[in-house]
């Protein structure tokens, strides 16, 4: 019996990597525990998939396989971690594998997949394909699209059929589990072992670089898996998260720092006679923004990012210290705001905001942090100023890096 499930579970890896080839990294990278008893097939956070070898036994190879390429689904598209980025309680559980499973079925169903039972998909829920499922859950959870009438929560998978089940929900024996792997709810007994976050991290690109390869032969990989495969190699960034991460570090790096001033003496210094001790100063951090208007910039955009900035000073309690410069290749006086309605974007000519950050130097009193908004097609200092940290705001996606010495966040219209 011992050998009847080994060659199962061998000739299910072997369908899974002849049918979604693509995925045989995934599938081969999981370590496969037995678990007697459990009634299930189940998947942690670190990729240890436990099957009950009584199941194993039962099911064919393709069911097998289409059970492992279902639950390195779950793993490549990180539900377990995600659940708890959405605050997924233990009541919800069930809730939030419904949608799960529906984000990886119905890309991977039409493709071949041939799970035991019934599997869910979006139209169980009332929802359109191509969500995430983040999207089916406040759906469920909301009430907008609740789960189709006699179908309960639980599993093959938590919207479908197992052997011995019947459409209505009722079943004889346990409902199968898709484990913390899905859910992101630590079961009994895990514990230490499996892959190590950087290793699974490993993985997925591997397994995401395989999928773009197969990918380029038309038909082979479905839509859903190529967008997962860009977005892991190509992910796009939330400017406005960076920009307000690379503000707050500059602003805390400024008004953090201390030093002795003679501009007002130590109240120590009554006790010390004729000298004069000086006292510890928190200096308020003066900003500037210095604003790209030449010929090539989008006023639209340029107008975007620069509310972006006022808010993000704003909340930082730094909205009077704001000063705006509008530059081509000359710089315009200095504009002293408290909204971004106030600002000119004065220009049109050619670039050099290497003369926008002489003039924000030239200021009284020097600013200590420099806000560049650009396209960053513009001359730059060869070294970095002096006396201030330079933030470039670089506007578009094909727009040439900023200077090493500066830090650079690439902004994108929405």
């Amino acid at each position: 019996m011992a050998d009847r499930r080994i060659e199962n579970l061998a000739a299910a890896r072997l369908w899974a990597a002849a049918r979604f080839p693509y995925l045989a990294s995934g599938v081969f990278g999981a370590q496969v525990i037995s678990e007697p008893d459990s009634g299930t097939v189940s998947v942690d956070q670190n990729w240890r998939l436990r099957a009950d070898p009584e199941l194993i036994a039962a099911w064919t190879p393709a069911q097998l396989g289409s059970v492992l390429i279902h639950h390195v689904c779950h793993l490549l598209r990180t539900h377990g971690e995600r659940a708890q980025a959405a605050g997924v309680g233990d009541h919800e559980a069930r809730t939030w594998v419904r949608a799960a499973d529906a984000e990886i079925n119905d890309d991977l169903v039409p493709a071949g997949l041939d799970l035991p039972g019934r599997p869910v998909l979006p139209q169980d829920l009332g929802a359109d394909d191509g969500l995430l499922a983040e999207q089916y859950f406040e759906g469920i959870r909301g009430g907008r699209r609740p789960p189709p009438a006699g179908v309960r929560g639980g599993r093959w998978g938590d919207g479908g059929v197992r052997s011995g089940q019947s459409e209505s929900g009722e079943t004889a024996g346990a409902w199968l589990d898709c484990g913390s792997g899905a859910d992101g709810m630590p079961r009994p007994g895990e514990g230490p072992g499996g892959l190590a976050g950087w290793q699974a991290d490993l993985l997925r690109r591997q397994v995401a670089q395989d999928v773009i390869a197969h990918g380029k032969q038309p038909g082979t990989v479905p839509a859903g898996l190529l967008r997962w495969a860009e977005e892991i190699l190509h992910p796009k960034v939330d400017w406005r998260r960076l920009l307000a991460a690379e503000l707050r570090r500059a602003v805390a790096q400024v008004a953090g720092a201390v030093d002795y001033s003679y501009r007002r003496p130590s109240r120590r210094s009554a006790v010390a006679g004729d000298v004069v001790l000086p006292a510890l100063r928190r200096p308020v951090p003066e900003v500037a923004v210095v604003c790209d208007t030449s010929g090539s910039m989008t006023e639209d955009l340029l107008a975007m990012v620069l509310a972006e900035v006022e808010g993000l000073l704003r909340a930082l309690g730094l909205a009077r210290q704001v000063r705006v410069l509008a530059c081509d290749t000359a710089v315009a006086p200095a504009q002293r705001v408290t909204s971004a309605r106030q600002v000119q974007l004065i220009g049109g000519g050619g670039t050099d905001m290497g003369a926008g950050i002489a003039a924000a130097m030239a200021l009284r009193p020097r600013p200590a942090v420099t806000v560049v908004l650009t396209d960053g097609y513009t001359p730059w200092p060869h070294r970095a100023p002096k006396g201030t940290r330079v933030v470039v705001g670089l506007l578009g996606a094909g727009a040439p890096d900023a200077p090493p010495w500066a830090r650079a966040v690439r902004v994108e219209p929405d």
